[in-house]
């Protein structure tokens, strides 16, 4: 990736002021690219441009709940060679009430969807590329977070279909599903002593994700080392999912 891959390339991380999108995002723009950063609120923007090191273009408030707003976000792309869907939340423990549900789906599942859709002129233009977070949980059911779950196995159909019906348009679709991963998403896992040790119990690799392990997968399904594959999901899990 140190070949000028990405040069000049341009790139959006939806979700990408922390945790993996934020890791992405600096390693796009550490190799070249023009990269564009969204967060779900001012707060996580603001926060993100103050604490990055990166040369970002942009970092913008996308909440991909508000159609109109993604819409409005998505036409300043007149081309976009990469995009990476890194949005995400969940409720652990709550998701069965309604509007946790909601929220959850909506977010991880239509909220990608909708961003994909938007972005797709540009995408076109350009003969781009987007790489969707999935997750172990779409491939299993959650006993925590099953509405996580349901959006995520989601996020794996979606990512084929679009893989799918945009071929013929010259746009890749894929998708990584990580494991467990040290973000604030995880934090209640793993500062758990008994949870974290059944965690690793099954891990493989012995040892929990950083967001740094999941860039290299992600830049190569983006790049065109990876430009016959289209509708795959890979995992990033040390092998959790083999054990």
């Amino acid at each position: 990736m140190h070949n000028g891959e990405f040069n000049d390339k341009i790139a959006c991380v939806v979700g990408g002021t922390s945790g993996i999108g934020q890791a992405v995002a600096e390693a796009l723009s550490a190799l070249g690219a023009k990269v564009s950063v969204t967060g779900a609120t001012k707060e996580e923007a603001e926060r993100f441009a103050a604490q990055t090191t990166a040369a970002i273009e942009d970092a913008s408030v996308l909440n991909v709940m508000e159609a109109d707003a993604v819409t409005r976000y998505c036409r300043r792309h007149g081309k976009l060679d990469v995009l990476v869907n890194t949005v995400g939340i969940g409720f652990a423990h709550k998701e069965l009430e309604e509007s946790y549900m909601v929220d959850c789906i909506n977010v991880n599942l239509i909220g990608v969807g909708r961003v994909c859709v938007a972005m797709y002129p540009a995408l076109k233009t350009a003969g781009g590329s987007i790489v969707n977070i999935a997750s172990m949980t779409s491939f299993f059911g959650s006993v925590s977070n099953p509405a996580y779950s349901a959006a995520k196995g989601g996020v794996v159909q979606l990512t084929k279909s679009l893989a799918c019906l945009w071929g013929k348009d010259g746009i890749r679709v894929n998708a990584v599903a990580p494991g467990y991963i040290r973000t604030r998403m995880t934090e209640r896992k793993y500062q758990d002593a008994e949870e974290a040790t059944r965690i690793l119990g099954r891990t493989p690799l012995g040892r929990w994700g950083e967001p740094a392990d999941v860039v290299g997968p992600i830049l190569f399904l983006n790049s065109s080392a990876a430009r016959f594959v289209t509708g795959a999901v890979l995992p990033v899990d040390g092998g959790f999912l083999a054990a």
